[in-house]
């Protein structure tokens, strides 16, 4: 049995003696994901990631561990991190925990003044970078977790760790992997996923689900070059209203709530009964932890209202915008085109391909006007929805949550995708999951001044110490 109050002593002494040392040094390095950096392959920044955190874990000394770069031509590597079960295990069950290495862009100017992307600031314990958060810590907690139960001798099963290059670009090449990799896998009992949210840095988060995702560009075109709005206007359709009645029909403009009736599932009521719970925990953090400006108020009719809505009702984002000259020198033009970038957040069962059918098919049916409409579809996501807890599985989360934090762990589901969890949800069907993250208030992943919590860091690694230390008692019963 592991001693929690040994953990905790263990694991937070390796995050200040090599830990936040090294993520430090990982923030440092520009090593965006392939769809943001196109010259990825060649530019040197995601091996420095990798030599970095291959020869961290070296350093580790962890007894027999081994570590591998995979690579294949036209492809994003993998690290792969095997860690045999201590001697006296007695089950063939593997733990797979995952990861990821890329990061979103800089946004350099959007970052607060003293604060940059690419340069690791400690402030009132936050430490401030982009990817350390998202998902840079994962690697460092993942080993971490397993070396302290070793330094008490505690008997570990068979450990697998994967970490991508590609997550922040969908994941496009971990399906093969996992595929090359499912040999030596073998039987995966447990699936730890360290790269979600927490509700608060309070408690142990645990997410039930993860929404899917349709994307696309609309475009919109009037006319084949740009006419003098003076004399065209009142005769011309304007390509920027005739989008507004587009978007009509996908949402509600007052509530915000969305009109194709395939985007919406029956919400279970286990996860309604969840996020009550979770909104009596939260409050108004549920909201206010968004930087509203002055006098602006948040949707939803209360708190629990505005959990689903953000982690069970599918919902509209418009991210981007093209055929608009800058405001500052707009003439009288009547402009040929209007694009945007449309996000669409869906529920977690919700069939993506049958969404995204639904929603080319609404936007281009019967053109206003008789313009030219074309809805380009990206490749749809599915959502994730977790298999129901077995009750040792509960039992060991709530003991390590109240062991580390003295409160009890809660589960939420969160808004965000991650793309591979239904693969493994398929790949692995027996196996339980346990998702979870440092993405809490306020630090913003994806934005600017995003940000570690270090004791968050701290606790959910030994909250995953715990996990498997209980996992190996289970199964070596």
């Amino acid at each position: 049995m592991a001693d929690s109050s040994k953990t905790l002593s263990f694991v937070s002494a390796e995050w200040d003696k090599t830990i936040t040392p090294t993520i430090s040094e990982y923030i440092s390095i520009p090593n965006q994901s392939p769809a943001y950096d196109p010259e990825w392959a060649t530019n040197g920044h995601m091996d420095r990631a990798i030599e970095l955190l291959i020869n961290w874990v070296k350093a580790q000394e962890v007894p027999n561990l081994t570590i591998e770069v995979i690579r294949e031509e036209g492809r994003t590597p993998v690290i792969f991190i095997e860690i045999p079960a201590a001697a006296g295990n007695k089950t063939s069950e593997t733990i797979l925990m995952y990861g990821h290495m890329d990061k979103q862009p800089p946004l350099t100017e959007a970052w607060d003044q003293g604060l940059h992307p690419y340069t690791p600031i400690i402030r009132d314990g936050k430490l401030y970078g982009r990817g350390g958060a998202d998902d840079g810590y994962s690697t460092f907690a993942a080993v971490c977790s397993v070396k302290a139960l070793l330094a008490q001798g505690v008997v570990t099963p068979r450990i697998s760790i994967v970490i991508e290059a590609c997550e922040e670009s969908g994941s496009g090449d971990l399906d093969h992997y996992m595929t090359l990799l499912s040999p030596r896998l073998g039987d995966v009992g447990l699936i730890i996923c360290l790269d979600s949210g927490c509700g608060n840095y309070e408690q142990f988060w645990l997410t039930t689900s993860l929404r899917g995702i349709v994307g696309g560009v609309l475009r919109v075109k009037t006319v084949e070059q740009g006419v003098h709005s003076g004399s065209s206007s009142g005769v011309v359709p304007s390509s920027f209203r005739v989008a507004r009645q587009l978007f009509d029909r996908l949402e509600d403009s007052k509530t915000g709530k969305m009109l194709v009736p395939e985007l919406f599932v029956d919400i279970p009521a286990p996860r309604i009964e969840q996020a009550k719970q979770a909104a009596q925990f939260l409050g108004d953090v549920i909201w206010n932890e968004f930087p509203l400006v002055k006098g602006s108020r948040p949707m939803g009719d209360d708190n629990t209202d505005r959990l689903l809505n953000k982690t069970w009702r599918p919902t509209l984002s418009v991210t981007g915008a093209s055929g608009f000259p800058p405001a500052a020198v707009a003439g009288n033009v009547l402009r040929v085109e209007t694009a945007f970038k449309l996000s669409i957040r869906l529920p977690p069962s919700a069939d993506p391909a049958r969404a995204g059918k639904a929603v080319k098919e609404t936007l281009e049916r019967d053109p206003p006007h008789g313009v030219q409409v074309v809805f380009e579809e990206e490749t749809p996501m599915p959502g994730w929805a977790s298999p129901i807890l077995a009750p040792w599985l509960e039992t060991s989360i709530q003991n390590a949550s109240n062991a580390f934090w003295g409160k009890p762990a809660v589960q939420m589901g969160e808004g965000g995708s991650i793309p591979f969890m239904g693969l493994l949800g398929q790949q692995f069907p027996k196996a339980q999951f346990v998702i979870t993250g440092v993405l809490g208030p306020g630090s913003n992943a994806h934005g600017p001044n995003e940000f570690l919590h270090l004791e968050m860091g701290k606790r959910v690694t030994a909250c995953i110490s715990q996990i498997v230390a209980d996992f190996g008692v289970e199964k070596n019963k």
